[in-house]
């Protein structure tokens, strides 16, 4: 017999689940009522940016098109004034007309000033800053309106007065005919600001804010403001111009709206009894739910311990190419959970970009029944970081229980490891190759000093002979003549170029033997003036202007001097020989090959604990050329790698080598605006 405090418990209960049940149906239906209201005001605010959209492309055509009214009076102007004298009148009457524009030239075919003409709005335009540094923009604007046969615009450009204010502005270019030959072009300076005020509807702009911004946000140029703070919609359109794209932005102020109307309250209740349904079915399945996970429950405890135990990736897939189950070993492969990979077709998520298609063929056929080798394939699987790894994969027909295919099972191995000792063995093997070829070069090197040390020997001698003999003519009260005074120094330059090739040699032939070098105090100064002779004339070959910059009160360095000559030269030479003739253009002002000298303030200073620091002294050599691609960069340091057909592929691996015996670094990095600096420090000498 059942007790009744047990019977009274099971009411309670029972009469508590119930509220609670209520309790969540009033809380989801309350709920259910927010969202519809945030979602009416996300209506109606998305209504109001989709309205102010259309009014910023709106603003923007009107822009457009004033653009291109102005071009046609531009082009009307060039046919009614064919001379100087006359177009002067007419262009102040544009001005006038037109105070969006700033200033109107008429130049030639090779861009030089005709006649011009300067808005009467602003007296003191060009009094700070003269009219030629906008120079630039007008011959960037006419190059292009001479490829586009057509009217081409400049980029924007800050342009200071001398109120301490400024004006953005812009150059347009179009080119004119005369009888069908080009006779020159018109350029027209607009005014930002003037754009906005003077080529845009006012009553559109009423009460809103309109400005010109960069990509970044940055503001250029400011029409109108939204009056008060209160809270904005923005839109932004693209002002695509020929040659440049403008960034037109318009500001509007947010209207305040009211709630839903009530006829949402049916569709509130009806929703609220399909919930109650939805609970009921749901309540319903979660009973069913239970007991088949009851029954499922050890069988997926087994096949799991097997799961996690494999090192091979297993994966299944149905015939239309998803996937339908992952394993632990393949979801670490690919950097991936089940939960992302279990229900993906194709493309697979670990397949690389440019190999997508080839894998989509190889699918397309297995799908088709013509199964691929049994012994398996291979492939390369991509992971979410970007990394890439090879793989084996065999695959088999997963057939269910009653013999029918269902999809395919595959297992996938990783071949990394594989690789990296394949890899591992490769580059041993390269290694060795490199270093039989240094051993070599070690050879001849010590063969050419011992060759060449005898001619330069006698060269030296002969050269000392000749002086010898001049010296009587050239003696106290002889007239010396400039042919002859000229021998003598050439006849010097000629003793003091063998000795110095002999100490070349010398360095190089102790360097291969990793001999103790010589080490002593060289100022910046006197290693730039050993090369500059030689560099000098090379550059000058090149049409390549040399620039040589040493920091005052520069410290002298403690390093090999020959050996460091050698780099400084092969380091120029190499910035020379970078900028071939015609690239860069001698008018783009890069054809230039700049050595700067001075102390490395990162590296020096103090130590911790106030020890003071080795001090070092920077030397960097910048060229003008078409700079260094990523795969140059990763073997530029590497013996017998060369860019020329006529090198060999050492100078860099032995400039370096040089550096670091002295306990200094050579690297490299991008010039602005293209080529590249070779940067490397040497020791500052002991005081």
């Amino acid at each position: 017999m059942e007790r009744p405090h047990l019977r009274s418990e099971w009411r309670e209960g029972l009469r508590s689940r119930r509220w609670r049940l209520w309790a969540a149906l009033l809380l989801l239906v309350l709920l259910l009522l927010a969202v519809l209201v945030f979602l009416a005001a996300e209506y109606e605010e998305s209504r109001d940016q989709a309205a102010l959209e259309q009014d910023a492309a709106a603003v923007a055509s009107d822009i457009r098109g004033n653009l291109v009214r102005n071009v046609q009076t531009l082009q009307s102007l060039y046919s009614v004034a064919p001379t100087a004298d006359s177009w002067d009148g007419p262009a102040a009457e544009l001005l006038v007309q037109h105070r969006e524009l700033v200033r109107l030239e008429w130049r030639d075919a090779q861009q030089r000033l005709i006649a011009h003409r300067d808005t009467p709005f602003l007296s003191d335009l060009f009094g700070y800053l003269d009219r030629d540094q906008a120079l630039p923009e007008v011959s960037l604007a006419c190059d292009n309106a001479r490829r586009l046969s057509g009217p081409a615009y400049s980029s924007s450009y800050f342009w200071p007065l001398r109120d301490g204010k400024g004006l953005e502005m812009m150059e347009m270019c179009l080119p004119v005919a005369r009888a069908g030959s080009p006779s020159g072009f018109l350029v027209a300076t607009y005014s930002l600001p003037g754009m906005l005020a003077e080529l845009t509807n006012k009553d559109l702009l009423r009460g809103r804010g309109l400005a010109f911004n960069e990509a970044d946000g940055t503001r250029l140029a400011l029409y109108s403001v939204v009056p008060g703070s209160r809270r904005t919609f923005t839109a932004r359109t693209v002002l695509d111009l020929p040659g440049h794209t403008l960034l037109l932005q318009l500001q509007s102020p947010r209207l305040v709206r009211g709630l839903f109307p009530n006829v949402l309250t049916a569709v509130i209740g009806a929703l609220s009894l399909a919930l109650l349904s939805v609970l009921f079915l749901l309540g319903r399945d979660i009973r069913r739910r239970q007991r088949a996970e009851l029954d499922v429950a050890e069988a997926l405890a087994f096949r799991k311990a097997m799961e996690d135990s494999l090192v091979t990736g297993l994966r299944a897939r149905d015939m239309q190419g998803r996937i339908t189950y992952v394993n632990p070993a393949f979801c670490d492969m690919v950097g991936l959970s089940a939960e992302q990979l279990v229900g993906t077709g194709l493309p697979a998520p670990w397949w690389p970009p440019e190999l997508v298609d080839e894998y989509q063929q190889r699918q397309m056929v297995r799908l088709a029944g013509q199964v691929l080798p049994r012994e398996g394939y291979e492939s390369v699987f991509q992971r979410p970081d970007g990394t890439r790894f090879p793989v084996l994969i065999i695959e088999a027909p997963l057939i269910d229980a009653v013999g029918k295919q269902t999809g395919f099972m595959s297992a996938i191995l990783d071949l990394t490891e594989q690789r990296r000792v394949e890899d591992l063995n490769r580059t041993s093997q390269e290694r060795l190759q490199a270093t039989a070829r240094l051993a070599t070069v070690g050879e001849m090197a010590s063969l050419l000093s011992h060759e060449l040390n005898q001619p330069l020997a006698a060269i030296s001698s002969y050269a000392s002979g000749t002086l010898n003999l001049l010296e009587p003519a050239a003696g106290p009260g002889a007239g010396v003549g400039a042919v002859q005074a000229d021998l003598v120094q050439a006849m010097q330059r000629i003793g003091e170029q063998a000795e110095r090739a002999g100490r070349v040699i010398k360095s190089v032939a102790d360097f291969v033997r990793r001999r103790e070098q010589v080490r002593e105090a060289v100022t910046p100064q006197s290693l730039i003036d050993a090369i500059q002779p030689l560099l000098g004339l090379q550059a000058k070959k090149q049409g390549i202007r040399l620039q040589i910059h040493i920091a005052p009160g520069c410290p002298p360095v403690l390093c090999d001097r020959t050996m460091v000559e050698q780099v400084l030269l092969n380091l120029a030479r190499n910035g020379v020989q970078a900028m071939p003739v015609g690239d860069p253009s001698p008018h783009s002002g890069l054809r230039v090959l700049r050595v700067d000298v001075g102390q490395d303030r990162l590296h020096s200073g103090e130590a911790p604990g106030g020890q003071p620091q080795k001090a070092w002294v920077a030397f960097s050599v910048t060229d003008h050329g078409l700079g260094l691609s990523a795969e140059v960069q990763a073997k530029l340091f590497t013996p017998f790698f060369t860019t020329r057909a006529e090198g060999m592929g050492l100078g860099l691996s032995l400039c370096r080598t040089v550096i670091e015996q002295h306990g200094g670094a050579l690297t490299h990095e991008p010039a602005q605006p293209r080529g590249t600096v070779f940067r490397f420090t040497l020791p500052v000498a002991p005081a």
